[in-house]
Protein backbone atom coordinates (compact mmCIF):
# COMPACT_ATOMS: atom_id res chain seq x y z
CA UNK A 1 0.00 0.00 0.00
CA UNK A 2 2.85 2.37 0.82
CA UNK A 3 4.38 1.74 -2.59
CA UNK A 4 1.03 2.48 -4.25
CA UNK A 5 0.65 5.67 -2.25
CA UNK A 6 4.15 6.78 -3.23
CA UNK A 7 3.51 6.02 -6.91
CA UNK A 8 0.20 7.89 -6.96
CA UNK A 9 1.80 10.83 -5.17
CA UNK A 10 4.50 11.00 -7.84
CA UNK A 11 1.93 10.80 -10.65
CA UNK A 12 -0.09 13.53 -8.96
CA UNK A 13 3.03 15.71 -8.87
CA UNK A 14 3.53 15.13 -12.61
CA UNK A 15 -0.11 15.89 -13.47
CA UNK A 16 -0.03 19.12 -11.46
CA UNK A 17 3.42 20.03 -12.78
CA UNK A 18 4.56 22.84 -15.06
CA UNK A 19 2.90 21.64 -18.32
CA UNK A 20 -0.63 21.76 -16.85
CA UNK A 21 0.03 25.02 -15.00
CA UNK A 22 1.37 26.69 -18.15
CA UNK A 23 -1.55 25.35 -20.21
CA UNK A 24 -4.14 26.55 -17.69
CA UNK A 25 -2.63 29.98 -17.10
CA UNK A 26 -1.91 30.34 -20.82
CA UNK A 27 -5.56 29.59 -21.57
CA UNK A 28 -6.59 32.26 -19.03
CA UNK A 29 -4.44 34.86 -20.79
CA UNK A 30 -5.42 33.75 -24.32
CA UNK A 31 -9.16 33.90 -23.60
CA UNK A 32 -8.76 37.23 -21.82
CA UNK A 33 -7.22 38.75 -24.96
CA UNK A 34 -9.45 36.89 -27.45
CA UNK A 35 -12.62 38.04 -25.69
CA UNK A 36 -11.47 41.62 -25.32
CA UNK A 37 -10.90 41.50 -21.55
CA UNK A 38 -14.29 40.36 -20.21
CA UNK A 39 -13.03 41.36 -16.76
CA UNK A 40 -14.09 44.93 -17.63
CA UNK A 41 -17.72 43.80 -17.27
CA UNK A 42 -17.17 42.62 -13.69
CA UNK A 43 -19.29 45.29 -12.00
CA UNK A 44 -22.16 44.61 -14.38
CA UNK A 45 -21.76 40.88 -13.69
CA UNK A 46 -21.84 41.37 -9.91
CA UNK A 47 -25.05 43.40 -10.11
CA UNK A 48 -26.61 40.80 -12.39
CA UNK A 49 -25.60 37.93 -10.10
CA UNK A 50 -27.85 39.18 -7.30
CA UNK A 51 -30.93 38.97 -9.51
CA UNK A 52 -33.26 36.17 -8.42
CA UNK A 53 -36.03 36.78 -10.97
CA UNK A 54 -37.05 33.87 -13.17
CA UNK A 55 -35.98 34.35 -16.76
CA UNK A 56 -35.70 31.79 -19.53
CA UNK A 57 -35.40 28.04 -19.16
CA UNK A 58 -33.54 26.53 -16.24
CA UNK A 59 -33.86 24.87 -12.83
CA UNK A 60 -32.52 27.59 -10.49
CA UNK A 61 -31.89 31.36 -10.50
CA UNK A 62 -28.63 33.11 -11.49
CA UNK A 63 -27.88 33.70 -7.84
CA UNK A 64 -28.59 30.11 -6.78
CA UNK A 65 -26.37 28.71 -9.55
CA UNK A 66 -23.55 31.07 -8.56
CA UNK A 67 -23.87 30.21 -4.86
CA UNK A 68 -23.79 26.48 -5.64
CA UNK A 69 -20.66 26.95 -7.75
CA UNK A 70 -19.06 29.04 -5.00
CA UNK A 71 -20.05 26.39 -2.46
CA UNK A 72 -17.93 23.89 -4.38
CA UNK A 73 -14.95 26.19 -5.03
CA UNK A 74 -14.61 27.93 -1.67
CA UNK A 75 -13.13 25.18 0.49
CA UNK A 76 -9.96 24.15 2.29
CA UNK A 77 -7.90 25.51 -0.62
CA UNK A 78 -8.90 29.04 0.36
CA UNK A 79 -7.51 28.60 3.86
CA UNK A 80 -5.01 25.74 4.14
CA UNK A 81 -4.07 25.80 0.44
CA UNK A 82 -3.02 29.46 0.61
CA UNK A 83 -0.83 28.78 3.62
CA UNK A 84 0.78 25.86 1.77
CA UNK A 85 1.55 28.14 -1.19
CA UNK A 86 3.21 30.73 1.08
CA UNK A 87 5.22 28.08 2.94
CA UNK A 88 6.53 26.53 -0.30
CA UNK A 89 6.72 29.55 -2.62
CA UNK A 90 7.24 32.41 -0.22
CA UNK A 91 5.07 35.53 0.20
CA UNK A 92 5.27 36.24 -3.55
CA UNK A 93 3.01 33.24 -4.19
CA UNK A 94 0.09 35.34 -2.94
CA UNK A 95 0.44 37.79 -5.84
CA UNK A 96 0.66 35.00 -8.44
CA UNK A 97 -2.39 33.36 -6.89
CA UNK A 98 -4.23 36.68 -7.15
CA UNK A 99 -3.21 37.15 -10.80
CA UNK A 100 -4.45 33.64 -11.55
CA UNK A 101 -7.83 34.72 -10.25
CA UNK A 102 -7.88 37.94 -12.29
CA UNK A 103 -7.11 36.20 -15.58
CA UNK A 104 -9.16 33.13 -14.63
CA UNK A 105 -12.32 35.25 -14.79
CA UNK A 106 -12.16 35.00 -18.60
CA UNK A 107 -11.90 31.21 -18.51
CA UNK A 108 -14.79 30.83 -16.06
CA UNK A 109 -16.84 33.12 -18.34
CA UNK A 110 -16.02 31.01 -21.41
CA UNK A 111 -16.89 27.76 -19.65
CA UNK A 112 -20.35 29.06 -18.76
CA UNK A 113 -21.05 30.37 -22.28
CA UNK A 114 -20.45 26.90 -23.71
CA UNK A 115 -22.34 25.19 -20.87
CA UNK A 116 -25.54 27.15 -21.51
CA UNK A 117 -25.09 27.11 -25.28
CA UNK A 118 -24.90 23.30 -25.49
CA UNK A 119 -27.05 22.24 -22.53
CA UNK A 120 -29.95 19.81 -22.92
CA UNK A 121 -33.20 18.99 -21.15
CA UNK A 122 -33.07 15.50 -19.63
CA UNK A 123 -35.98 13.00 -19.77
CA UNK A 124 -36.69 14.02 -16.16
CA UNK A 125 -37.27 17.59 -17.36
CA UNK A 126 -34.09 19.05 -15.80
CA UNK A 127 -31.21 20.91 -17.41
CA UNK A 128 -27.88 19.17 -17.98
CA UNK A 129 -24.74 20.76 -19.36
CA UNK A 130 -21.03 21.24 -18.93
CA UNK A 131 -17.85 20.33 -20.80
CA UNK A 132 -19.09 16.83 -21.70
CA UNK A 133 -22.01 18.32 -23.66
CA UNK A 134 -19.82 21.02 -25.23
CA UNK A 135 -17.39 18.32 -26.38
CA UNK A 136 -20.19 16.13 -27.72
CA UNK A 137 -22.49 18.72 -29.30
CA UNK A 138 -20.02 21.49 -30.11
CA UNK A 139 -17.03 19.44 -31.27
CA UNK A 140 -18.67 16.12 -32.14
CA UNK A 141 -16.19 14.44 -29.79
CA UNK A 142 -18.35 12.40 -27.46
CA UNK A 143 -15.41 10.19 -26.56
CA UNK A 144 -13.73 13.19 -24.94
CA UNK A 145 -16.98 14.00 -23.17
CA UNK A 146 -17.08 10.47 -21.75
CA UNK A 147 -13.48 10.80 -20.51
CA UNK A 148 -14.24 14.12 -18.84
CA UNK A 149 -17.41 12.76 -17.21
CA UNK A 150 -15.62 9.64 -15.90
CA UNK A 151 -12.79 11.71 -14.40
CA UNK A 152 -15.27 14.13 -12.82
CA UNK A 153 -17.42 11.38 -11.27
CA UNK A 154 -14.29 9.86 -9.70
CA UNK A 155 -12.54 13.10 -8.69
CA UNK A 156 -15.69 14.34 -6.94
CA UNK A 157 -15.37 11.66 -4.25
CA UNK A 158 -11.87 12.87 -3.44
CA UNK A 159 -11.62 16.64 -3.77
CA UNK A 160 -15.32 17.22 -3.07
CA UNK A 161 -16.13 14.61 -0.46
CA UNK A 162 -13.71 12.42 1.50
CA UNK A 163 -10.85 14.94 1.67
CA UNK A 164 -13.26 17.61 2.87
CA UNK A 165 -14.99 15.33 5.41
CA UNK A 166 -11.65 14.20 6.81
CA UNK A 167 -10.41 17.78 7.22
CA UNK A 168 -13.55 18.69 9.20
CA UNK A 169 -13.43 15.67 11.52
CA UNK A 170 -9.68 16.11 12.13
CA UNK A 171 -10.05 19.80 12.95
CA UNK A 172 -13.04 19.23 15.26
CA UNK A 173 -11.11 16.47 17.07
CA UNK A 174 -8.07 18.70 17.52
CA UNK A 175 -10.06 21.79 18.56
CA UNK A 176 -12.92 20.33 20.60
CA UNK A 177 -11.72 16.74 21.33
CA UNK A 178 -14.81 15.28 19.64
CA UNK A 179 -14.37 11.78 18.17
CA UNK A 180 -14.29 11.70 14.32
CA UNK A 181 -17.16 9.20 14.14
CA UNK A 182 -19.47 11.64 15.93
CA UNK A 183 -18.60 14.40 13.48
CA UNK A 184 -19.02 11.90 10.66
CA UNK A 185 -22.52 10.88 11.74
CA UNK A 186 -23.69 14.49 12.06
CA UNK A 187 -22.20 15.50 8.73
CA UNK A 188 -23.60 12.42 7.00
CA UNK A 189 -27.10 13.20 8.26
CA UNK A 190 -26.91 16.88 7.23
CA UNK A 191 -25.54 15.94 3.81
CA UNK A 192 -28.26 13.34 3.22
CA UNK A 193 -31.04 15.75 4.16
CA UNK A 194 -29.80 18.29 1.62
CA UNK A 195 -28.63 16.30 -1.40
CA UNK A 196 -31.45 13.76 -1.55
CA UNK A 197 -33.67 16.67 -2.61
CA UNK A 198 -31.59 17.34 -5.74
CA UNK A 199 -30.29 20.60 -7.23
CA UNK A 200 -33.14 22.77 -5.93
CA UNK A 201 -32.52 21.61 -2.37
CA UNK A 202 -28.74 22.02 -2.73
CA UNK A 203 -29.11 25.48 -4.28
CA UNK A 204 -31.59 26.56 -1.59
CA UNK A 205 -29.11 25.72 1.20
CA UNK A 206 -26.15 27.25 -0.68
CA UNK A 207 -28.06 30.50 -1.24
CA UNK A 208 -28.19 30.97 2.52
CA UNK A 209 -24.92 29.35 3.62
CA UNK A 210 -22.41 30.74 1.11
CA UNK A 211 -23.06 34.49 1.57
CA UNK A 212 -22.94 34.06 5.36
CA UNK A 213 -19.71 32.05 5.39
CA UNK A 214 -17.93 34.31 2.89
CA UNK A 215 -18.89 37.57 4.59
CA UNK A 216 -18.12 36.16 8.05
CA UNK A 217 -14.68 34.95 6.95
CA UNK A 218 -13.69 38.10 5.06
CA UNK A 219 -14.81 40.36 7.92
CA UNK A 220 -12.87 38.13 10.33
CA UNK A 221 -9.74 38.49 8.21
CA UNK A 222 -10.20 42.27 8.09
CA UNK A 223 -10.35 42.31 11.91
CA UNK A 224 -7.08 40.37 12.09
CA UNK A 225 -5.46 42.74 9.57
CA UNK A 226 -6.76 45.78 11.47
CA UNK A 227 -5.17 44.50 14.67
CA UNK A 228 -1.88 43.96 12.84
CA UNK A 229 -2.07 47.18 10.80
CA UNK A 230 1.41 48.35 11.83
CA UNK A 231 3.10 45.60 9.80
CA UNK A 232 0.51 45.39 6.98
CA UNK A 233 2.34 47.83 4.70
CA UNK A 234 5.58 45.87 5.04
CA UNK A 235 3.71 42.59 4.39
CA UNK A 236 2.20 43.92 1.14
CA UNK A 237 5.62 45.22 0.08
CA UNK A 238 7.15 41.80 0.80
CA UNK A 239 4.47 40.07 -1.30
CA UNK A 240 5.05 42.38 -4.27
CA UNK A 241 8.85 42.29 -4.16
CA UNK A 242 9.28 38.55 -3.59
CA UNK A 243 6.85 37.72 -6.42
CA UNK A 244 9.52 38.87 -8.90
CA UNK A 245 12.75 38.46 -6.99
CA UNK A 246 12.15 35.49 -4.70
CA UNK A 247 12.66 35.52 -0.96
CA UNK A 248 15.80 34.68 0.96
CA UNK A 249 15.79 32.38 3.98
CA UNK A 250 14.45 33.97 7.15
CA UNK A 251 14.27 32.18 10.51
CA UNK A 252 12.91 28.69 9.91
CA UNK A 253 11.87 29.58 6.32
CA UNK A 254 14.10 27.82 3.79
CA UNK A 255 13.75 30.54 1.16
CA UNK A 256 12.08 30.45 -2.24
CA UNK A 257 12.96 31.72 -5.69
CA UNK A 258 10.75 33.37 -8.28
CA UNK A 259 10.14 29.96 -9.89
CA UNK A 260 8.69 28.56 -6.66
CA UNK A 261 6.57 31.68 -6.08
CA UNK A 262 5.07 31.40 -9.57
CA UNK A 263 4.57 27.64 -9.45
CA UNK A 264 2.90 27.40 -6.04
CA UNK A 265 0.93 30.61 -6.45
CA UNK A 266 -0.57 29.56 -9.79
CA UNK A 267 -1.09 25.93 -8.73
CA UNK A 268 -2.95 26.82 -5.52
CA UNK A 269 -4.90 29.56 -7.26
CA UNK A 270 -6.08 27.16 -9.95
CA UNK A 271 -6.83 24.45 -7.39
CA UNK A 272 -8.92 26.92 -5.40
CA UNK A 273 -10.97 28.71 -8.07
CA UNK A 274 -11.19 25.72 -10.47
CA UNK A 275 -11.18 27.99 -13.55
CA UNK A 276 -10.37 25.68 -16.45
CA UNK A 277 -11.09 22.43 -14.62
CA UNK A 278 -14.62 22.30 -16.04
CA UNK A 279 -16.54 21.78 -12.79
CA UNK A 280 -18.40 25.09 -12.34
CA UNK A 281 -20.07 25.13 -15.80
CA UNK A 282 -21.98 21.97 -14.82
CA UNK A 283 -24.12 23.98 -12.41
CA UNK A 284 -24.08 27.10 -14.63
CA UNK A 285 -26.03 25.02 -17.17
CA UNK A 286 -28.88 24.65 -14.64
CA UNK A 287 -29.41 28.41 -14.35
CA UNK A 288 -32.45 30.23 -15.72
CA UNK A 289 -30.99 32.47 -18.41
CA UNK A 290 -32.24 34.19 -21.57
CA UNK A 291 -28.89 33.68 -23.30
CA UNK A 292 -25.47 32.11 -22.59
CA UNK A 293 -23.70 35.43 -22.02
CA UNK A 294 -26.02 36.50 -19.22
CA UNK A 295 -25.22 33.45 -17.10
CA UNK A 296 -21.56 33.52 -18.12
CA UNK A 297 -21.17 37.01 -16.65
CA UNK A 298 -22.66 35.77 -13.38
CA UNK A 299 -20.45 32.66 -13.33
CA UNK A 300 -17.30 34.71 -13.94
CA UNK A 301 -17.79 36.51 -10.62
CA UNK A 302 -17.21 33.19 -8.85
CA UNK A 303 -13.47 33.33 -9.59
CA UNK A 304 -13.36 36.95 -8.45
CA UNK A 305 -14.92 36.17 -5.06
CA UNK A 306 -12.99 32.93 -4.57
CA UNK A 307 -9.44 34.02 -5.40
CA UNK A 308 -9.26 37.79 -5.86
CA UNK A 309 -11.10 38.34 -2.55
CA UNK A 310 -11.14 35.28 -0.22
CA UNK A 311 -7.71 33.81 -1.07
CA UNK A 312 -6.17 37.29 -1.00
CA UNK A 313 -7.55 37.84 2.50
CA UNK A 314 -6.04 34.58 3.75
CA UNK A 315 -2.73 35.37 2.05
CA UNK A 316 -2.50 38.79 3.69
CA UNK A 317 -3.32 37.37 7.13
CA UNK A 318 -0.72 34.59 6.78
CA UNK A 319 2.08 36.82 5.49
CA UNK A 320 1.30 39.65 7.92
CA UNK A 321 1.43 37.23 10.86
CA UNK A 322 5.09 36.44 10.19
CA UNK A 323 4.64 32.79 11.21
CA UNK A 324 5.62 31.60 7.72
CA UNK A 325 9.22 32.47 8.69
CA UNK A 326 9.18 29.81 11.41
CA UNK A 327 9.08 26.79 9.10
CA UNK A 328 5.36 26.10 9.63
CA UNK A 329 3.29 24.70 6.77
CA UNK A 330 -0.33 24.08 5.75
CA UNK A 331 -2.88 23.80 8.55
CA UNK A 332 -0.25 24.49 11.24
CA UNK A 333 0.71 27.79 9.59
CA UNK A 334 -2.92 28.84 9.16
CA UNK A 335 -3.74 27.97 12.77
CA UNK A 336 -0.76 29.96 14.06
CA UNK A 337 -1.65 33.00 11.93
CA UNK A 338 -5.27 33.07 13.13
CA UNK A 339 -4.29 32.40 16.76
CA UNK A 340 -2.59 35.81 17.02
CA UNK A 341 -5.88 37.12 18.44
CA UNK A 342 -6.87 34.70 21.25
CA UNK A 343 -10.44 33.39 21.09
CA UNK A 344 -11.47 35.53 18.08
CA UNK A 345 -8.93 34.17 15.59
CA UNK A 346 -9.54 30.45 16.25
CA UNK A 347 -13.32 31.00 16.06
CA UNK A 348 -13.00 32.70 12.67
CA UNK A 349 -10.83 29.84 11.41
CA UNK A 350 -13.04 27.09 12.82
CA UNK A 351 -16.33 28.50 11.55
CA UNK A 352 -14.68 29.32 8.21
CA UNK A 353 -13.40 25.78 7.71
CA UNK A 354 -16.61 24.11 8.88
CA UNK A 355 -18.83 26.09 6.53
CA UNK A 356 -16.39 26.11 3.61
CA UNK A 357 -15.92 22.35 3.74
CA UNK A 358 -19.58 21.41 4.20
CA UNK A 359 -20.63 23.65 1.30
CA UNK A 360 -17.96 22.05 -0.89
CA UNK A 361 -19.43 18.61 -0.17
CA UNK A 362 -22.84 19.84 -1.34
CA UNK A 363 -21.63 21.58 -4.50
CA UNK A 364 -19.37 18.77 -5.68
CA UNK A 365 -22.12 16.20 -5.23
CA UNK A 366 -24.06 17.90 -8.00
CA UNK A 367 -21.00 17.92 -10.27
CA UNK A 368 -20.34 14.23 -9.72
CA UNK A 369 -24.01 13.31 -10.05
CA UNK A 370 -24.36 15.09 -13.41
CA UNK A 371 -21.17 13.46 -14.69
CA UNK A 372 -22.47 10.01 -13.66
CA UNK A 373 -25.83 10.80 -15.26
CA UNK A 374 -24.06 11.61 -18.53
CA UNK A 375 -22.35 8.22 -18.43
CA UNK A 376 -25.20 5.97 -17.26
CA UNK A 377 -28.46 7.93 -17.51
CA UNK A 378 -30.90 9.15 -14.84
CA UNK A 379 -31.15 5.70 -13.23
CA UNK A 380 -27.76 6.26 -11.60
CA UNK A 381 -28.73 9.48 -9.78
CA UNK A 382 -30.26 7.99 -6.61
CA UNK A 383 -27.55 5.31 -6.14
CA UNK A 384 -24.88 8.00 -6.65
CA UNK A 385 -26.44 10.17 -3.94
CA UNK A 386 -26.57 7.24 -1.52
CA UNK A 387 -22.94 6.34 -2.25
CA UNK A 388 -22.00 9.99 -1.75
CA UNK A 389 -23.59 10.07 1.71
CA UNK A 390 -21.76 6.87 2.72
CA UNK A 391 -18.46 8.31 1.47
CA UNK A 392 -18.88 11.31 3.79
CA UNK A 393 -18.95 8.93 6.76
CA UNK A 394 -15.98 6.94 5.46
CA UNK A 395 -13.92 10.07 4.82
CA UNK A 396 -14.63 11.37 8.32
CA UNK A 397 -13.30 8.31 10.10
CA UNK A 398 -10.44 6.87 8.01
CA UNK A 399 -7.39 8.29 6.31
CA UNK A 400 -6.97 7.19 2.68
CA UNK A 401 -3.91 8.90 1.15
CA UNK A 402 -4.03 6.67 -1.93
CA UNK A 403 -7.64 7.60 -2.64
CA UNK A 404 -6.85 11.28 -2.22
CA UNK A 405 -3.84 11.15 -4.55
CA UNK A 406 -5.89 9.30 -7.17
CA UNK A 407 -8.62 11.93 -6.88
CA UNK A 408 -6.02 14.70 -7.31
CA UNK A 409 -4.82 13.00 -10.50
CA UNK A 410 -8.37 12.68 -11.86
CA UNK A 411 -9.08 16.28 -10.86
CA UNK A 412 -6.07 17.56 -12.77
CA UNK A 413 -6.77 15.42 -15.83
CA UNK A 414 -10.35 16.80 -15.95
CA UNK A 415 -8.85 20.05 -17.16
CA UNK A 416 -7.38 18.60 -20.37
CA UNK A 417 -10.58 17.78 -22.32
CA UNK A 418 -12.21 20.91 -20.92
CA UNK A 419 -9.35 23.13 -22.13
CA UNK A 420 -9.58 21.49 -25.54
CA UNK A 421 -13.24 22.53 -25.80
CA UNK A 422 -12.50 26.06 -24.55
CA UNK A 423 -9.75 26.63 -27.11
CA UNK A 424 -11.38 24.90 -30.08
CA UNK A 425 -14.76 26.53 -29.45
CA UNK A 426 -13.39 29.96 -28.50
CA UNK A 427 -14.81 31.29 -31.79
CA UNK A 428 -18.30 30.27 -30.62
CA UNK A 429 -17.71 32.07 -27.31
CA UNK A 430 -16.62 35.22 -29.16
CA UNK A 431 -19.68 35.09 -31.46
CA UNK A 432 -22.09 34.63 -28.52
CA UNK A 433 -20.42 37.49 -26.67
CA UNK A 434 -20.71 39.88 -29.61
CA UNK A 435 -24.35 38.91 -30.13
CA UNK A 436 -25.50 39.34 -26.51
CA UNK A 437 -23.06 41.40 -24.44
CA UNK A 438 -24.96 44.66 -24.98
CA UNK A 439 -28.30 43.11 -24.01
CA UNK A 440 -27.44 42.70 -20.35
Amino acid sequence: MQSLEKLLDQVSGLVWGWPLLVLLFGTHVYLTVRLGFPQRHLWKAIKLSFSRTREGEGDVSHFAALMTALAATIGTGNIVGVATAVAAGGPGAVLWMWLTGVFGIATKYSEAVLAVKYRIVTPAGQMAGGPMYALERGMNAKWLGLIFAALTAVAAFGIGNMVQANSISSMVKETFSIAPWITGVLMTVFTAVVILGGIKSIASVCEKLVPFMAVFYVLGCLVLLAVGWKTLGAAISTILSSAFSGHAAVGGFLGAGVKEAIRYGIARGLFSNESGLGSAPIVAAAAQSKNPVRQALVSSTGTFWDTVVVCAMTGLVVVNSGHWQQGLNGAALTKAAFADIPSVGPVILTVGLLTFVFSTILGWEYYGEKAAEYLFGVKVVVPYRVLWVLAVMAGSTISLPAVWSFADIANGLMALPNLVSLLVLSGVTVAETRAHINEQ
